[in-house]
């Protein structure tokens, strides 16, 4: 569904490129998280799976992007628009400022597309419905709170129907249960086949709910695989990284001898009790405690 073959781009005032010599096939219905520092490439790679980097930016590509077969450079925004959905880390920059309330601004991009009017109803009320905002929906975008635009703009995204979900740390302003929401929506769209390209900086979602994680660094692919292989490596400090802290409890009991040496280091909460329990009880029974 998205093919990089040695795909690097430099902005026209950069010095030196965003991104270098990426090579990346994200198949269909998988979810794909992107983690790194500060700068190290990330909102510009999903300007360019979203189409909006190189077109509306400016910038000299070389090698290929695709989605779904067209060559992203050759493809303007507007025709990706009902394939590709963007949602970015700010949501009031997504409001359309169109339209008076939720379920409005949910329709909206439907009603740019021609979409029948009993369609468009069914679509909004799902989406709705999935992402908690059914009780907001006579509500002005601008009266709700961060968070909750955070949701609108996802949904509007979602209402689209698109092939492939591109989000640039959209859980940055939810709290625990909005964030929650927002992964189960992905859970539905991994189960109907939609592709996802996550960017996050927070890992402990990713951990849970991602099938791969990549790693960028100075705009360059440093570690792809699954969360548990990469979010375990040692290197993800040096990367500008900060490890899961139940990785780092478990590293820092197996270098005292505290934790089982056969057991996977943990990127998740249960794991971690998994592998805690089960030393303390190997010590119980050796007579250590």
């Amino acid at each position: 569904m998205i093919e990089f073959r040695d795909f690097s781009l430099t902005y026209p005032t950069g010095s030196r490129p965003a991104l270098r010599e990426i090579d990346l096939v994200v198949p269909r219905g998988q979810i794909c998280a992107v983690v790194g520092a500060e700068g190290a490439g990330k909102t510009t790679l999903a300007g360019v799976i979203s189409g909006v980097v190189p077109h509306m930016t400016g910038g000299n590509p070389r090698g290929s992007a695709r989605v779904g077969g067209r060559l992203l450079a050759e493809t303007p925004p507007s025709e990706l628009v009902g394939e590709v959905g963007l949602v970015m880390q700010n949501p009031f920059n997504q409001l359309s400022g169109a339209r008076f309330s939720l379920r409005e601004e949910l329709a909206f991009g439907l009603e740019n597309l021609g979409v029948d009017r009993a369609e468009m109803i069914r679509r909004v009320e799902a989406v709705m419905a999935d992402l908690g905002l059914t009780a907001l929906a006579g509500l002005s975008p601008y009266e709700v709170s961060g968070g909750q635009q955070q949701l609108l703009a996802i949904g509007s995204a979602l209402v689209m129907r698109p092939a492939v979900m591109v989000l640039d740390e959209p859980t940055s302003q939810l709290d625990s249960v909005g964030a929650g929401l927002v992964f189960d929506a992905l859970e539905t769209l991994r189960a109907r086949g939609v592709t996802v390209v996550l960017f996050e900086q927070r890992l402990e979602r990713p951990a849970r709910y991602a099938d791969r994680v990549l790693v960028l660094d100075e705009g360059r692919i440093v570690a792809d695989g699954p969360p548990a292989d990469v979010l375990t490596d040692p290197r993800l400090a040096e990367w500008g990284v900060a490890p899961l802290r139940y990785t780092t409890a478990a590293r820092r009991a197996a270098e005292r001898g505290l934790w089982e040496a056969d057991r996977p280091l943990p990127v998740t909460l249960e794991a971690a009790a998994d592998g805690f329990a089960a030393a303390l009880k190997s010590a119980r029974t050796a007579g250590g405690l």
